[in-house]
C-alpha cells in the first residue's frame, strides 16, 4: 500500500537523520515509541517485561542503546531449515550478553527438510550456554519461500516439531517455547503442544482473542515497533509476567511452571 504524504514526509525525514550520521535509532523521539500503537494492543506497550526479536535484516545492532532504553530480552535468529545460519547470530548473541540483555536462540521451521537435519543443524550452530534463555522454534506457512511454499499434512507437521523440540531441549537442557502466527495455530497447532510454552504473534488484539484457549508466556505484537540501538523497525514482544516473574526467569534460566499455569494477563 503506498504511503500518505504525511508518512512519506516522516520517512524522508528520518532517512536523513540516518543519512546524516545520527546513528541507530536516531528515526523515532524516544527509546521505546512505535508510532500509533494499535488500540487492540495498546496493553501490550504497559507491561512491564519488554523484549524485541532479531536477525540479520535489523543490520548492526547497538546492544548497549537496546539495553539502556529498557529492552529486557531478546530472541536471535540462529538457523532456519537445515542448511541456513543467520550471519549476523554470533555477532548479536555475544553483543546481547555484553550489554546485559538476556537472550534466547530461534530456529525457523522448514517444511521440506528432515527434522533430524534441521536438529543436528540447530546443534551444531547454537552455543550450550547455560546462562541462555530457552530455545524457541518457530513454526508458520512459509508461503513465499522460493524453494519451499507448500504446506503438509497437519499430522506430518506435528510429528517434525516432536522431533526438533525433543532435539533443542536434549541440546540446550532447557524446555523450547513454541513460536506461531494463528493461522497455522488453527490449522495445525490446536489442541496440541499442551505442555509447552507458547509465543504468540497478534498485531490486532491481545492474545487469548485470536488463539482462544492457549495460554501464554510471550507475545509479539508489533513487527514495526522502534528501538533504540536498531536502525529500521523491529519485533517487539511482551512477557505475561510480573518483574519478579521474570526475575525467577533469569535465575533459573526457564520459563518456569506448567504452561496452564500461566495467566491470560486478563
Amino acid at each position: 500500500m503506498p504511503l500518505d504524504r504525511r508518512r512519506m514526509a516522516v520517512f524522508v525525514v528520518a532517512l536523513g537523520m540516518f543519512a546524516a550520521g545520527l546513528g541507530a535509532g536516531a528515526a523515532f523521539s524516544g527509546p521505546l515509541s512505535d508510532k500509533k500503537p494499535n488500540k487492540g494492543v495498546a496493553v501490550a506497550h504497559t507491561m512491564p517485561v519488554q523484549g524485541i526479536d532479531v536477525s540479520y535484516y535489523q543490520g548492526d545492532i547497538n546492544w548497549q542503546k537496546v539495553s539502556d532504553a529498557g529492552v529486557h530480552f531478546a530472541y536471535i535468529k540462529a538457523t532456519e531449515g537445515a542448511d541456513r545460519f543467520d550471519p549476523k547470530f554470533l555477532a548479536n548473541w555475544r553483543a546481547a550478553k555484553k550489554a546485559g540483555v538476556a537472550r534466547g536462540a530461534y530456529h525457523f521451521m522448514y517444511w521440506c527438510s528432515k527434522a533430524s537435519q534441521q536438529a543436528s543443524w540447530f546443534k551444531s550452530h547454537v552455543p550450550e550456554d547455560d546462562d541462555a534463555l530457552p530455545p524457541v522454534l518457530d513454526v508458520e506457512w512459509n508461503s513465499h519461500s522460493k524453494t519451499c511454499p507448500r504446506r503438509i499434512a497437519r499430522a506430518d507437521a506435528i510429528a517434525k516439531i516432536k522431533v526438533m523440540l525433543a532435539a533443542m531441549e536434549a541440546h540446550t537442557g532447557k524446555r523450547p517455547i513454541i513460536y506461531t502466527d494463528p493461522k497455522f495455530h488453527r490449522e495445525v497447532l490446536e489442541g496440541e503442544f499442551t505442555d509447552y510454552h507458547f509465543w504468540l504473534r497478534s498485531v490486532a488484539a491481545k492474545p487469548e482473542t485470536k488463539y482462544p484457549g492457549r495460554n501464554w508466556a510471550f507475545w509479539q505484537f508489533t513487527t514495526t515497533g522502534r528501538v533504540q540501538g536498531v536502525a529500521g523497525p523491529v519485533d517487539r514482544n511482551s512477557f505475561n509476567g510480573t518483574p519478579a516473574d521474570w526475575k525467577v526467569v533469569l535465575e533459573k534460566r526457564c520459563i518456569c511452571g506448567t504452561a496452564a499455569s500461566m495467566s491470560s494477563n486478563e
